[in-house]
């Protein structure tokens, strides 16, 4: 006789995203007055890991980055406002969207700045890959109401 299982427990959409603000001084940028690459690369990573480890309920550890695209620069005095959210599931594997967008602080207006993807493993007490949840209905869906930007 098989015995059956139940259904693998989802993670409710706002576990699976994480937004992060940030201002940027001169120590993080270059003679340009612009935000260094690698800055602003450790941001989406933090940023990532955060929705990561809300929706495994684990720890993770990055995998891949991949397709990052730097859109505009981001200057000195501006804030940098990171969103990411898990879009992909495997079966101990995430995939995390994390958009950046560079703000002016006194207007309000935000512009995309930098996007793109992050592979996290979820990982148990002893390092070893862990299952994960699966994504639920709605999960990965990119708004485009820039009221629920970050």
């Amino acid at each position: 006789m098989t015995e059956k299982r139940a259904p693998a427990p989802t993670t409710p959409a706002p576990r699976s995203r994480a937004r992060m603000l940030e201002l940027v001084f001169p120590s993080d940028t270059n003679y340009l007055g612009t935000a260094f690459g690698g800055w602003v690369l450790s941001l989406m990573d933090k940023a990532a890991s955060v929705a990561a480890v809300r929706h495994s309920g684990a720890n993770v550890v990055t995998a891949r980055m991949d397709a990052v695209d730097f859109h505009v620069p981001i200057r000195v005095g501006e804030a940098v406002a990171l969103d990411a959210r898990v879009i992909k599931v495997g079966r101990t594997s995430m995939t995390v969207q994390v958009d950046v967008y560079r703000e002016n602080m006194k207007s309000g207006e935000q512009q995309l700045a930098t996007n793109g993807l992050f592979v996290f493993v979820a990982v148990d007490e002893q390092g070893q890959p862990r299952p994960v949840p699966p994504l639920q209905e709605g999960d990965g869906e990119v708004s485009t109401d820039p009221e629920a930007r970050p």
